[in-house]
C-alpha cells in the first residue's frame, strides 16, 4: 500500500482496544470528524466541546435517575426496617462488599467493558435491593446488599475515570487548565447526583404521608417522650415502638408502592447510558492509566501500591470520614432525630432539604475555589461541620422544632458536597496517570468508613457516634493540612498541565 510521506500513522489506546488511524498533513485531515492537526499537533476540534459537555449532562441525569431509588430506599432502612436491625445491616453489607469491589473489580471491568459499558450493566446490580423491599427478610436483603457493593465499585471508579479523562479533552481545546475543568465537572455531576435526594425522599414522603393526619394530642404527648430518648440521647436497642409511635412503621402496601416506583427508575438509568453517551475511547487518547494490562492478583498491587505514598496515607482519614458522616445522616440521624421525634413520614421531608443544599454546594463549590483556592473552602467545611456535630450533641429535638430539622439536614449537605467535590478532585490531581488506582482507593477507604459506621451503629448510643465523627473528622483535616504543606497550595501534583499528544506518533516514508 502506498501511503503519502506526508502522512503519520497514530496509535490510539482506548479503553477497550488498540486502533490506528493515518492523518495526512498535507490538507489538515482528521481522524474521523472530532479531531484535527495543527501545528503538528493532533487535537480535538472545538466544537467537541458541546460533545463533550452533553456527555457529562447525560452520566450525570442517568445518576440522578439511578440513585433517586437507592437514595431513597436507603434513607427508609433505619427505620422501615428497624426490626433486629435489619436496615442497617443490609446497609453496612452494601458497604461491606463495596470494599472488596474497590479491591478486585474496577480496573477488570473497566478494561473489559470500557467505562459506558461499565456505567450501564453495574447500574443493574443495584436493582435486587430494591426488589427485596418486597419481602425483607435477612436471606433477602443481604444478598443484595452484596449485589449493591458489588456493583459499586467499577461504577463509581469508571464514573471519575470518564470524567477525569474527558476534562483532560476539553482543556486540550480551551484556555482552562485540565485542573480546574477537572472540579467543575465533578461539581456538575454532584449537582445532579445530590438532587436524586430530592426526587427519591419526595416520592417516598408523598406516598408514605398520604391520608395521614398528625393529632395535636400525640405530638404533646411526643414532646415528653422524645426529650428523653431521641437525639443524642437515642439507643436503637433501647427503643420502643410501643412506647413512641413515631418509631410504629407504614403500611407494607405503600412501601411496595415506593419500591415499584423506584424499580422502573433504575431501569430508565441504564438506558439512558446505554443509548445516550459516548464510548470513552473518543477521548481516552494515549492515556494508558495506571492499571491498563493488569490482571489478577496484581490488580489489588496496582490499587494498593499507592498506599506506600504519603499523599495517600495522609488523605486516608479524611476519606474516611466522608463514609462515616453519610452513614451518620442516612442511618443515625434519620432515626435518632427525624424518626424517633417527628415520625418515618417526614424523613423524606428532611432529607430533601439536604439533597437540594448538596446540590447547590456542589456546584457552586467549584466556582468558589476558583476564586479563594482550595484550602479556605476546606477550613469552611471543617468548621461548619464541628459546629453541627456539637449542635447535635446538644440539642434535644421535639416535634415542634420542625425548622431546626431542616436547617441541620442542610447544612450537612453544604458540608458533604465540600467534602465529595474536593477530595474527589484531589485524588485524581494528586496521582497524574494513575486515577483509576487514585479512585478505586477513595471508594475502598469511603466504603470503610460508611461500613465501620454502620456495623456499630446498632450498639452505640447517638451520642457516642457524634464524638467517633468529630475524631476522625479532625484527624482528617490534620491530614490535609500536611499535604497543603507538603504541596504548597494543594492543587495539583507537578504543576504541569498534561500532554494531549498522542503516544506513538511515526512517520510513514513513501513505500512502493
Amino acid at each position: 500500500m502506498k501511503i503519502n510521506q506526508n502522512c503519520l500513522t497514530r496509535t490510539f489506546v482506548g479503553t477497550n482496544d488498540l486502533f490506528f488511524a493515518v492523518i495526512c498533513k498535507e490538507n489538515n485531515n482528521m481522524a474521523g470528524n472530532f479531531m484535527e492537526v495543527k501545528d503538528g499537533r493532533t487535537r480535538f476540534l472545538p466544537s467537541e466541546r458541546w460533545r463533550i459537555m452533553r456527555n457529562i449532562l447525560m452520566i450525570g441525569f442517568a445518576f440522578m435517575v439511578h440513585f433517586t431509588a437507592f437514595m431513597g430506599a436507603s434513607n427508609l432502612q433505619s427505620s422501615v426496617n428497624a426490626d433486629q436491625s435489619l436496615g442497617t445491616f443490609s446497609l453496612a453489607s452494601i458497604y461491606g462488599s463495596l470494599i472488596l469491589s474497590n479491591i478486585f473489580l474496577p480496573v477488570l471491568m473497566i478494561s473489559w467493558l470500557g467505562c459506558k459499558w461499565t456505567i450501564s450493566l453495574t447500574f443493574i446490580s443495584y436493582m435486587p435491593f430494591i426488589a427485596a423491599q418486597f419481602y425483607p427478610k435477612f436471606f433477602t436483603m443481604i444478598p443484595a446488599g452484596f449485589a449493591v457493593g458489588l456493583g459499586g465499585g467499577p461504577l463509581w471508579c469508571a464514573k471519575c475515570t470518564y470524567l477525569t479523562v474527558v476534562a483532560e479533552a476539553y482543556a486540550s481545546v480551551s484556555d482552562l487548565s485540565a485542573d480546574v475543568l477537572v472540579t467543575r465537572f465533578f461539581g456538575l455531576f454532584f449537582m445532579f447526583y445530590q438532587m436524586s435526594q430530592v426526587w427519591g425522599n419526595l416520592i417516598s414522603s408523598a406516598v408514605l404521608s398520604y391520608g395521614i393526619e398528625t393529632a395535636p394530642s400525640n405530638n404533646t404527648l411526643n414532646s415528653t417522650v422524645v426529650a428523653q430518648i431521641c437525639g443524642a440521647n437515642f439507643c436503637g436497642a433501647s427503643s420502643d415502638p410501643g412506647e413512641n409511635p413515631n418509631l410504629a412503621p407504614p403500611p407494607v402496601e405503600r412501601i411496595h408502592l415506593i419500591s415499584g416506583i423506584y424499580l422502573g427508575c433504575m431501569v430508565l438509568a441504564v438506558l439512558i447510558v446505554a443509548f445516550g453517551v459516548d464510548s470513552l475511547s473518543r477521548y481516552d487518547r494515549g492515556r494508558t492509566g495506571s492499571t491498563t494490562g493488569q490482571s489478577g492478583l496484581r490488580l489489588l498491587a496496582v490499587t494498593l501500591r499507592l498506599l506506600k505514598e504519603k499523599k495517600q496515607l495522609l488523605i486516608l482519614p479524611i476519606t474516611l470520614f466522608i463514609g462515616a458522616e453519610q452513614a451518620f445522616l442516612f442511618a443515625d440521624f434519620n432515626a435518632s432525630f427525624v424518626s424517633c421525634a417527628w415520625g418515618i413520614s417526614n424523613i423524606g421531608y428532611v432529607m430533601i432539604c439536604y439533597g437540594v443544599a448538596n446540590a447547590i454546594a456542589a456546584i457552586a463549590t467549584g466556582s468558589v475555589v476558583k476564586l479563594t483556592g482550595r484550602p479556605p473552602v476546606m477550613a469552611f467545611a471543617f468548621l461548619l461541620h464541628v459546629f453541627l456535630i456539637v449542635t447535635l450533641l446538644l440539642w434535644k429535638p421535639t416535634p415542634e422544632q420542625g425548622i431546626v430539622f431542616f436547617l441541620a439536614s442542610g447544612l450537612w449537605g453544604v458540608c458533604d458536597a465540600i467534602w465529595l467535590v474536593q477530595v474527589n478532585a484531589l485524588s485524581g490531581i494528586l496521582f497524574p496517570g494513575k486515577e483509576e488506582a487514585a479512585y478505586s482507593n477513595f471508594r475502598l477507604w469511603e466504603a470503610t468508613g460508611s461500613v465501620l459506621a454502620y456495623a456499630y451503629s446498632p450498639y452505640l448510643c447517638t451520642n457516642i457516634k457524634l464524638y467517633l465523627l468529630l475524631t476522625i473528622l479532625c484527624v482528617g483535616i490534620i491530614g490535609y493540612a500536611v499535604i497543603l504543606r507538603n504541596n504548597r497550595g494543594g492543587t495539583t501534583a507537578t504543576g504541569e498541565i498534561p500532554d494531549f499528544e498522542l503516544v506513538a506518533t511515526r512517520e510513514i516514508k513513501h513505500d512502493d
